[in-house]
This record gives structure tokens, sequence and C-alpha cells, in this order.
């Protein structure tokens, strides 16, 4: 196996071009390989070093976030717990303090796992991935990033570089909320995303609500914004949780059966909706909501 360290966004882009694959963190891909999943690669580029990579900076109202931020960076960064809230609470939510401080979002959203904390806040909050090659760039909406658990639509040249999030409009919020049997290195049993934005009166106007561990990859319910338009957050509880249960497609496994994450993930969603509802009428709710709330397991 052949391992380098790139200076450069260049030198890791030459390196993907000649058949290297990119490591950051490592937290997927070593785990993996020593849990006999996957082989590791014949060679590997390490992208941590390079500097444009590692950074958080406004864009025209929105957040570029760079592929080789930390989930610990996430969680604390002021621009993201005050405006792209679900994100904070997603990212505090990750494995361990240890997995939080390496473990980085560009390694997250590219194993493409289902289960990943990170994926329906960016997918409720807008997010895109920027991928580059040596050849080009290019804008990737993540519902068709995303094919399948491990598989993207990323040619094997491709890095992503960042994840961008548009503005946020005015009074709005967003939340994630996690079914956890214990509250370090868990891995998602269902979760749910939820943004909205409310009107004058209070009253929901807009919605989005995404699902984590049901479907073979991160999904998007439809037609939640006609489901809220109109009504107060507990008022529109049954109907997100009948909605969120019937999108869902869960599977069963040693971890919970298909029938108790269905009910669980409209659970969730109800609860997202209501979080991200109450911060965006002001309401301070600490990040993670699982924890201020006391969702998920105890202490």
């Amino acid at each position: 196996m052949s391992f380098a360290i790139a200076g450069s966004l260049d030198e890791a882009l030459n390196a993907l071009a000649a058949g290297a694959r990119p490591i950051a963190g490592g937290t997927d891909l070593v785990v993996g390989a020593r849990q006999g999943k996957a082989p590791l690669p014949a060679s590997l580029v390490a992208v941590d070093r390079i500097a444009e990579l590692a950074n958080i900076e406004s864009t025209d109202g929105g957040l570029r976030i760079g592929a080789t931020v930390t989930h610990a960076q996430l969680m604390t960064d002021p621009a993201i717990v005050a405006n792209y809230t679900a994100l904070a609470d997603a990212a505090a939510l990750v494995g361990s303090p240890s997995t939080r401080n390496v473990g980085t979002l560009g390694g997250n959203v590219m194993n493409a796992s289902p289960a990943m904390d990170t994926g329906a806040p960016l997918m409720v909050l807008g997010g895109v991935a920027i991928l580059q090659s040596a050849r080009e760039s290019r804008t990737v909406d993540l519902a068709d990033l995303w094919t399948g658990p491990g598989q993207t639509t990323a040619k094997a040249d491709e890095l992503c570089i960042s994840i961008d999030l548009p503005p946020r409009p005015e009074r709005s919020g967003s939340a994630y909320v996690r079914l956890e049997y214990r509250r370090a290195m868990e891995i998602a049993v269902v979760g749910a995303a939820a943004s909205v934005v409310l009107a004058e009166d209070g009253t929901i106007s807009e919605g989005s609500v995404a699902l984590t561990a049901v479907a073979p990859t991160i999904l998007e319910v439809e037609g939640v914004t006609s489901i809220l338009a109109g009504n107060l957050s507990d008022a529109a509880g049954p109907a997100i949780a009948a909605a969120a249960a019937e999108a869902a497609q869960p599977i069963s496994d040693l971890r919970a059966s298909d029938s108790y994450r269905r009910h669980m993930v409209g659970v969730m969603a109800t609860r997202a909706v209501d979080a991200a509802a109450r911060r965006a009428a002001g309401e301070e709710i600490g990040v993670p909501v699982n924890r201020a709330t006391g969702v998920g397991a105890p202490q």
C-alpha cells in the first residue's frame, strides 16, 4: 500500500486522478478495514493538512463548510449553532469525543451511510456537495449524491471539497433528534431532522423533514409544508408522525424491528418539528436537542 500526504488541493486531486483514495480522519475507512468490511485501498492520499478544506466561511448570506471540518468544530461554531442548529445537534451526537475531534463532515457525507447523523440535517437545510477533480468542479444535491449504503454518484477522481448551505430565512429554526440506546459510540436506530419557518402569527409557513436509518439513503419526507402550513407544531404532530412512518422503508436487524423503527421515526419527526418551531420562535434549546430535552439514553 502507498500513502502520501497532500500539501495542497492540486496535489490531492492529482493523486486521485492517479487512482488514490482520499483519507482525512479515517474513522470509517480504518474501522471498516479492521472489522473486515473492506480492505484498505492500495493507494491513499491524506487531505487533512489542506488548509482551504478546514474552514467555515460565510458566502452570500449562506455558509461554506470545508470537507475536513470536524464534528467537534461543527457542534460549537457560533454561525452553525445560531443558524444551522440541526447540524450542530447531529455533530454533537457522533461517536465519542475522540471521534468528533478527528472525524470530518466530508468523510461523513461521502461515506454515504443511511445512519449518518449529519445527513438528515444537511438535507433539510438545503445543503449541496461541491465535488472537484483535476478537470472540473460541480455542485450536487445531496439527494442526487447518495444512491445507496456506501454508494454515491461521485466519480473516482472527485474530491468533496465543501458542503454549501444557503441563507436561512427570518423566523426559521431547525433540529435533529435521534433515538439512542446509549450516549456514546452509538449508531442511530432512527433519527429525524426538521426545518421550519414561522409566519407572523406563530404558525408554520414552511417546513421540511428528513429521516435517518429507515431507508437505503437519508430520506426526505414529501409534502411536509402542506402538512404543517397554518398549524402550530403540536397541532400538526400526528400528521407529521404518520407521514414519516409512511415514508420510511425500515429493515429489521439486531438493534430494532422494522415495525418499531417505523413507529419511532414518527415520534422522532414530531419531536424534531416541535424543537425546530420552538427555536424559530426564539426559545433557547441547547445543543444537542437529545440532551437538552431528555430524549434518548439516560445519563
